[in-house]
């Protein structure tokens, strides 16, 4: 079986070689490759993930979040990956829980498994505003379609091949998190959690500022109700 760690980086090179060398040291049972979707940074994020001999897809624009994963699904959809997992470039993902992830996925028990900081509550568990933000998502989410998911926001998953597939074709461009999950749950597939130990980010600086954080819960809480109202069209 073959995994692709997918890791979405714009501004990184603060974090971005910490977070390959751990992964590096974690020991896999099947095959693991990393790419890197350097989102038209202006640091030195693709020279460092060059330097220590990663893949690297530079884009020749800012695509933001969305469009960053969606080229790693879409990557590894065309090299027939049979797991993908979504890694923060912020080193905030801690690397040791990467077959953990994939474990329900092989078990046939789910398509999706998120990682969640929530459910044991170990290590970084966010800022208080965040915090609050993601129990609203996590009920809401939970009002409209019965899934119990713990951490809605969290970034760092794995997906089978039938979710790269899909995600390939059709991913929210934006805040993709919770938008995905109501989108996977609209297509019939599996929703699982796994808990995690995530770490606070180390050096740069988070896209996510004050402002940016009530465009995040208006334009998602929009979008997850939509999705629910919506007809199917993929």
């Amino acid at each position: 079986m073959n995994i692709l760690i997918i890791i979405p980086a714009f501004n990184e090179e603060e974090n971005i070689r910490k977070l390959i060398q751990k992964i590096h040291e974690v020991k896999y049972k099947n095959t693991v490759d990393i790419l890197v979707i350097n989102d038209h940074s202006t640091d030195g994020t693709s020279f460092i993930c060059k330097e220590m001999g990663v893949s690297v897809v530079n884009l020749p624009c800012n695509l933001g979040i969305g469009g960053a994963v969606q080229t790693g699904y879409k990557f590894a959809a065309l090299y027939d990956y049979d797991f993908a997992i979504q890694v923060d470039g912020d080193g905030q993902h801690n690397p040791e829980f990467i077959e953990s992830l994939i474990e329900p996925i092989i078990q046939g028990n789910a398509d999706i498994v998120i990682g969640s900081r929530y459910i044991n509550q170990c290590g970084f568990q966010s800022s208080s505003m965040r915090r609050l933000g993601i129990r609203y998502l996590k009920y809401l989410i939970n009002m409209l379609t019965g899934l119990k998911i713990t951490d809605p926001t969290s970034g760092y998953r794995a997906c089978s091949k039938e979710i790269i597939k899909l995600f390939s074709i059709n991913y929210p461009k934006d805040y993709p998190e919770p938008e995905s999950i109501m989108y996977i749950k609209r297509k019939g597939f599996r929703v699982s959690e796994v808990p995690v130990i995530m770490h606070e980010r180390e050096g740069g600086k988070s896209s996510i500022n004050f402002h940016r954080s009530i465009y995040y819960m208006i334009k998602v809480s929009l979008a997850i109700v939509f999705d629910k109202i919506r007809k199917e069209s993929f």
